[in-house]
């Protein structure tokens, strides 16, 4: 009879926390969550950049709801000057503005008007009507027909809630009662929780800035705003043309027809963000940490990158330290399995936007300390296999390889890899020791080092130069103290004659 004393089977999780864990200092070094800046006109010069780049930025996000072409390219221009001195492979991000519903503008030049709780609030589809705190102006024609009696309305951001009582289609107008007391300014974000909106996912505005900008200035990344199925993604690929595949598409999640089309969206896309500024207009905010982490394990099964996104360490705005509430926001999104976290106003145009990022890495890092790699490779593993009941052969090789590594306790894993197809599927089975991606594209490396997560990026001219490349690396790791004489790495190649397929793996001694 088994003693009552002793136990097996599964116990609580942080068994390896101890004290020493707590007070020692962080090694920003071992870093493998990847941290996505945006800009703004608090970091967007040189040297600022180049402060971002030291503190651990790894994409720049360029946000289009904001600026024009020409100051967007002004700003480009000096991220990859910054890149450059640092000699570090930077992606780089466009962020679409995507489509919006907006209040109106008020009558006799009023900059404001000043809304009671409990009186009703007229919205009209007239979007030409100057507004008052009896009528506003809406700027989505079909509102009367789309939203039902008891519903609610937010605007500004959810902080005026309006709830409907009565639709009038014919007058192209809905009587509303206001929640709450509230001050607010003209053309102020709306959001109708639960109500799928009949708007096209890409502007023209938003057409013509991947098109003339992102295209033309050769990004690495667009994060396509309220897409909510998956033809929004077949849609851009389209646009791209010539260098879909080439660009990386990551779809912003940001509703609840979006949560609700996500396997077709997450099968068709590159990446996910999960945005959830907008996320929590749309659907109970107590439920929003359930979305990410059911969005986040879906994109961890699937091999694809996510980011996490929105008021991570907003107070960092204002303040020098973010709050413990933050900090902790940004850890569990790292538990969860995220491989990118973001800032934003934190870095376009707070005050400590190199002191934001420094903590957002210095956490990242703490919470990866308490994650056991080893079981967390078996975990994905485990959970590929049930959903797909088997491996495709280049997952097979790379789980191979990562199992490999931990087994022979491998200082790396080198990879070998044109389409960088190679290095996410490495990535997905999150090995403990860095990855260390070669590649002959600069896009390519940007991608890598930008999103994935725990890879670090090498160009070559050509792939031939396999093995002088690999000995830099070595050279690296053991400049770094990351290895010794006699230590075991694990190579990967994908093979040319095929981009992104995964042919071989092989131990190298240091």
């Amino acid at each position: 009879m088994q003693s009552q004393t002793s136990a097996s089977g599964p116990e609580l999780r942080g068994s390896n926390i101890t004290l020493a864990r707590v007070t020692s200092a962080s090694d920003v070094t071992n870093r493998k969550t990847k941290i996505v800046c945006t800009l703004g006109p608090a970091c967007w010069s040189v040297p600022t950049l180049e402060g971002l780049i030291d503190a651990g930025m790894n994409v720049a996000r360029f946000n289009f709801s904001h600026g024009d072409h020409e100051g967007h390219k002004a700003c480009l221009d000096r991220l990859r000057q910054a890149a450059k001195n640092k000699k570090k492979h930077i992606g780089v991000l466009l962020d679409t503005k995507g489509p919006e519903i907006r209040s109106g503008f008020f009558a006799d030049g009023a900059k404001k008007i000043e809304l009671t709780k409990g009186e009703n609030l007229t919205l009209t589809a007239d979007y030409a009507f100057k507004g008052n705190n009896k009528k506003l102006a809406c700027s989505y024609p079909t509102l009367a027909t789309s939203v039902k009696t008891g519903q609610s309305i937010l605007v500004a951001d959810g902080s005026l809630v309006l709830t409907v009582l009565s639709c009038h289609p014919s007058e192209g107008e809905v009587v509303c009662r206001i929640e709450n007391d509230c001050s607010i300014g003209e053309r102020k974000n709306m959001n109708l929780p639960g109500v799928i909106v009949a708007l096209p996912t890409l502007t023209e505005k938003d057409i013509d800035d991947i098109v003339n900008w992102g295209v033309k200035n050769e990004v690495d990344y667009i994060a396509a705003s309220f897409v909510r199925k998956a033809s929004d993604v077949h849609q851009i690929r389209e646009i791209l043309g010539d260098m879909d595949g080439k660009i990386k598409i990551y779809c912003k999640i940001e509703n609840q027809e979006g949560m609700e089309n996500y396997g077709e969206i997450l099968a068709a896309t590159d990446g996910i963000m999960v945005a959830r500024g907008d996320l929590g207009m749309e659907i109970p905010p107590e439920k929003v940490f359930l979305a990410q982490k059911m969005m986040i394990r879906e994109a961890n099964i699937a091999g694809k990158p996510v980011i996490t996104a929105t008021q991570m360490l907003e107070s960092m705005i204002v303040n020098p330290r973010p709050t413990r509430a933050e900090c902790s926001d940004v850890a569990n999104a790292v538990l969860d399995g995220t491989d990118c976290v973001m800032l934003s106003g934190e870095t376009a145009n707070g005050e400590h936007p190199i002191a934001a990022v420094a903590i957002m890495a210095r956490t990242c890092v703490e919470a990866e300390s308490a994650v056991n790699f080893d079981s967390l490779y078996q975990a994905v593993r485990n959970s590929t296999l049930r959903r797909y009941g088997h491996l495709s052969t280049s997952e097979s090789i790379a789980s191979s390889a990562v199992k490999t590594a931990i087994d022979v306790n491998a200082k790396a894993i080198i990879v070998m890899s044109e389409s960088g197809n190679t290095a996410r599927q490495v990535a997905k089975f999150r090995p403990g020791m860095p990855i260390k991606v070669i590649t002959t594209s600069e896009q390519v490396a940007n991608q890598c080092y930008g999103t994935l997560k725990g890879c670090a990026a090498h160009t070559v001219d050509n792939m031939d130069l396999e093995e002088a490349m690999v000995n830099v690396v070595i050279e690296e790791l053991k400049a770094a103290g990351k290895a010794t004489a006699g230590d075991p790495v694990v190579i990967v190649h994908g093979t040319v004659a095929k981009s992104g397929a995964t042919n071989t793996m092989k131990i190298e001694y240091v």
